[in-house]
């Protein structure tokens, strides 16, 4: 690609401005994240302002909202100086959406938890992220870290299951698991091994009747998942086939109904 500036100058969007640390805001999906008060601390303690960098800032209704350095600027003030200035990377005129997807650009280099970025990205308008996140309130449910009742934290578990089986699967993955073992089977071996369940026993599986009948075992989830983990000593598999395969046993010594096919011999 040729390049026609005829500046030679290769330009940011952003521009390096002096920004009021009591003017800088965490903006609203960033709040969700929990901040890391020990790297906090530690920036505090060991501040060297050559090796600070500039954070990035997005000026919006009057508040400089951080984007990329909520941690320094937290250390800022920790250390003392948060009635100065501080030299950022300012953007002016974006939105919400916007700015959460400069975050989710700005984080691709970072060790973000998965959980944050799928949170910043419902926030951007990202339709996978969007569309899991509107499956799991319709359930009933909520992608939560907080601990509160019906709460999904295995986002890269809901993400594998809609991938793999689609949205559909995926709702129905957890609407069992939760009907079966209540907030206790929300995890992440439950919900994968249901979407497999789900996917491959699609016209097939009677939700209500699969319910009560894994509700019912011995142990309840932990019954479950202990005869999952025999399964996986004696097969080999992997652990969400060796719940499905668990699943199915369960499911089929209930009395009455129509017995569902071997998960091994189905494979």
């Amino acid at each position: 690609m040729v390049n026609n500036n005829p500046n030679k100058h290769i330009a940011r969007s952003a521009r390096l401005r002096w920004v009021p640390i009591p003017k800088t805001k965490i903006p609203e999906q960033a709040q969700r994240e929990k901040i890391n008060w020990g790297r906090v601390h530690m920036i505090a303690a060991n501040l060297d302002l050559e090796q600070l960098g500039a954070p990035t800032v997005s000026l919006r209704d009057g508040w400089f909202h951080i984007l990329d350095g909520v941690h320094r600027i937290e250390g800022l003030k920790e250390h003392g100086y948060g009635d100065q200035e501080v030299q950022c990377w300012c953007y002016e005129g974006l939105d919400e959406e916007d700015e959460a997807e400069i975050m989710l650009k700005l984080n691709d280099t970072l060790a973000v938890s998965a959980f944050d970025r799928f949170r910043i990205g419902v926030n951007a308008g990202r339709e996978v992220e969007q569309d899991i996140d509107r499956i799991v309130r319709a359930s009933g449910l909520v992608v939560s870290r907080d601990n509160v009742p019906g709460r999904i934290g295995a986002v890269s578990t809901l993400r594998k299951v809609y991938n793999r089986a689609g949205g559909p699967a995926m709702g129905r993955a957890v609407r069992l698991a939760h009907h079966s073992y209540g907030d206790a089977g929300l995890s992440a071996p439950v919900i994968e091994g249901f979407g497999l369940l789900c996917q491959r026993y699609n016209g097939q599986l009677d939700d209500a009747a699969a319910a009560t009948a894994l509700g019912a075992v011995a142990g309840g989830v932990h019954g479950l998942l202990g005869k999952a983990e025999t399964l996986r000593r004696q097969t080999r598999n992997q652990k969400s086939h060796c719940v499905a395969a668990a699943a199915v046993e369960i499911i089929n010594s209930k009395k009455g109904g129509k017995r569902l096919p071997s998960w091994w011999k189905s494979s």
